[in-house]
């Protein structure tokens, strides 16, 4: 297929696995995440990746540069450009958080799915 059509916000209100990347082009991906009460992405830096995030469920902390911090909700959209260290944290301690991300271009090898964050931090570790 050349595109994408999907009920992406539904999608990901059902995920319940770290992260799923539902579709890859050369330019960009797309991801459904969710994270435990509490659980965080990590502290990362892209190089050379923008990332767009959007909250369908749940409350979450954005921390730029280890010193910014951003709350975002349902609905919210959140850019972050490439070089910005970033964090996203579930500022839950019942909920899960429900989202989706787009990576332009793509980070993660197509097909992806990490059921928990210590699979993706396996994982990510093995291709370090």
């Amino acid at each position: 297929m050349n595109g994408y059509v999907g009920a992406i916000g539904e999608l990901a209100l059902r995920n319940s696995w770290f992260r799923q990347v539902l579709f890859t082009t050369e330019h960009a991906q797309l991801v459904v995440m969710c994270l435990q009460p509490g659980e965080e992405i990590g502290g990362e830096v892209h190089t050379d990746v923008d990332q767009f995030f959007r909250i369908e469920r749940g409350q979450a902390l954005f921390v730029f540069d280890e010193k910014e911090e951003r709350q975002a909700h349902d609905g919210d959209g959140v850019v972050v450009p490439a070089r910005t260290h970033h964090n996203v944290i579930n500022a839950s301690k019942t909920e899960p958080l429900k989202l989706y991300t787009i990576y332009s271009p793509p980070n993660h090898p197509d097909g992806t799915v990490h059921e928990t964050k210590r699979e993706a931090e396996a994982a990510e570790a093995r291709h370090a």
